[in-house]
């Protein structure tokens, strides 16, 4: 009974959300196609080039099966408990940022290379942000200061590290584990890896605009609460805008620190798309939040310790 009050309680909450969000874009119907516009703009220049192919090319490298061949198993089984794949999906997820860890997650489980606990342990450590956003746009472009991108980036590489570790022990409910069916190496396959990697940019791109008209929405709220405040929450919802106004804080060690949190977490827009790409491996929501809300964290305090060391 509990359960269904509480299931029908979210479900008013969400209904009614959703109806604010629809009386705003009714009443300003203008204001909002620009929004969505400048979402999709904000995908088409700054994701779509350099996310695009990354996605294509670390599918084409796991679909040869030569990467899970990497002489690094027993590193990562010691420290993460996750097989030697992890370590090149790291690696990439590391260099291109969000969504290409997730999808790799996705594609090596859809391949049979991975279990679900190591798709679930990987995802604590391999759901990153990349060193062209964090130094380039958020360090240089934003907060212009080459020394907090580079900050940044080594806060939110270490942390990544450590979240790994820390969920290195996670597992799926034993009744799951009997029901998980092998899956079958699918062979390569061109067109079907072109398909791949455009659906699943195309979900990005849809969500990116999306979080832009969302964040629109609350602007009003926003504007009644403190600067600071009101910029993380932007942070926590969509990454980009909350950076981009964490930037502007006359203080600029807490901006950092701030940012630091809302890079590893990933904002709300990236944790829908790194779930929509893990659907296949049945990623609960919950563990992935926590998974990102700890990352956060941890990156939060690690740069807490350089700025003021640094800077």
């Amino acid at each position: 009974m509990k359960k269904l009050l509480k299931e029908n309680f979210s479900q008013t909450i969400f209904t009614i959300l959703v109806l604010f969000f629809l009386v705003n874009m009714i009443i300003f119907p203008a204001k909002f196609i620009q929004v969505g516009l400048n979402g999709i703009s904000a995908w088409a220049f700054n994701v779509l080039p350099s996310v695009l192919p990354f996605m294509f090319f670390t599918r084409v490298l796991s679909s040869l099966g030569q990467m899970e061949k990497l002489p690094f198993g027993k590193f990562t089984r010691k420290v993460f408990g996750t097989p030697s794949i992890s370590f090149y999906t790291f690696l990439m997820a590391i260099l291109s940022g969000y969504p290409v860890g997730s999808k790799m997650i996705a594609d090596s489980y859809e391949m049979g290379k991975i279990t679900r606990n190591d798709a679930f342990r990987m995802s604590s450590f391999c759901s990153t942000s990349g060193p062209m956003f964090i130094i380039g746009a958020v360090g240089v472009g934003m907060f212009h200061s080459a020394q907090i991108g580079y900050i940044l980036f080594i806060s939110h590489v270490l942390s990544a590290l450590i979240n790994g570790i820390i969920y290195k022990k996670i597992k799926v409910k034993e009744e799951e584990v009997k029901n998980i069916k092998e899956v079958e190496e699918k062979k390569f396959n061109l067109s079907d890896i072109v398909l791949s990697s455009t659906l699943s940019i195309l979900s990005v791109g849809a969500i990116i605009a999306i979080f832009f008209v969302i964040i629109e929405c609350f602007s009003p709220i926003f504007s009644l609460l403190p600067k600071d405040v009101a910029y993380f929450l932007q942070g926590v919802i969509e990454i980009t805008k909350g950076c981009l106004s964490l930037s502007t804080l006359s203080n600029v060690k807490l901006g950092a620190i701030l940012a630091s949190f809302v890079i590893s977490f990933g904002g709300i827009s990236t944790l829908i798309q790194s779930i929509t790409l893990l659907n296949k491996v049945k990623m609960p929501v919950r563990l992935f939040a926590l998974q990102k809300l700890t990352h956060g964290i941890i990156s939060a305090l690690i740069t807490l310790a350089l700025v003021f060391i640094f800077l």
